[in-house]
């Protein structure tokens, strides 16, 4: 008779491989639900049925329900804080901003808003997505006001650098908005991108007058 022995576990590597295998089929199947059913109508045990795992398994992986339907939620709260980090030599947080979000426009980038008319009429129509998207606008904005303060030297809790990412984040607001309200209304990515990025040119210059140097590199 052999001794017992436990299966050696496989590398790291391929842990974390199956991990995110397993994250994103989940995602893939709670959007086709959501999509077909509706956000508020579909249940976390339908989801983990279809995706054939435990439905603690798809809690692991997705503590709320909205987090399946918002799923690049943490690249879009750091992703005006990243931009002011890595602003280039002499450029100021407005013009940095500026410049990445017309380049991520360009890309139809789902961060900035993008997500086709089917997924914006799914959280048009979810009072508790509609919700946590404005959470997670807030969020944004408190992690651009602590990267400005870094920028500048300025306290946390400076009032400067909270009312300088209280106005960009208010412009980020309106041409997201602006995205999916034109989206809605049946327009395609590319007549969108060249309307938004003309109305961000609008947007940001009312910034110039008292942002146009903030946070300079």
């Amino acid at each position: 008779m052999t001794p017992h022995t436990t299966p050696p576990a496989p590398p790291a590597g391929l842990r974390e491989s199956k991990k995110q295998e397993t994250r994103q089929l989940i995602s893939d199947v709670a959007t086709r639900l959501f999509l077909a059913q509706g956000f508020e109508s579909t249940t976390i045990a339908e989801i983990a049925a279809a995706a054939r795992v435990a439905k603690k398994t798809v809690t692991n992986y997705f503590p709320r329900k909205e987090d399946l339907a918002l799923d690049h939620q943490d690249a879009f709260v750091a992703s005006l804080a990243i931009t002011v980090t890595g602003r280039r030599t002499g450029e100021s947080a407005l013009t940095a901003l500026h410049r990445a979000f017309v380049d991520a426009a360009g890309k139809a980038d789902p961060v900035v808003g993008f997500s086709g008319p089917d997924f914006a009429r799914m959280i048009a129509d979810s009072p508790t997505l509609s919700t946590r998207l404005r959470d997670l606008h807030d969020l944004r904005e408190a992690a651009l006001s602590d990267a400005l303060a870094g920028a500048t030297g300025a306290p946390r809790d400076d009032i400067t650098p909270r009312t300088a990412a209280a106005l960009l984040g208010a412009v980020h607001r309106t041409l997201f908005r602006r995205i999916q309200e034109l989206t809605l209304a049946g327009q395609g990515d590319t007549r969108i991108c060249a309307t938004v990025i003309a109305e961000a040119d609008s947007a940001f210059s009312l910034l110039e007058p008292s942002l146009a140097h903030y946070a300079a590199a």
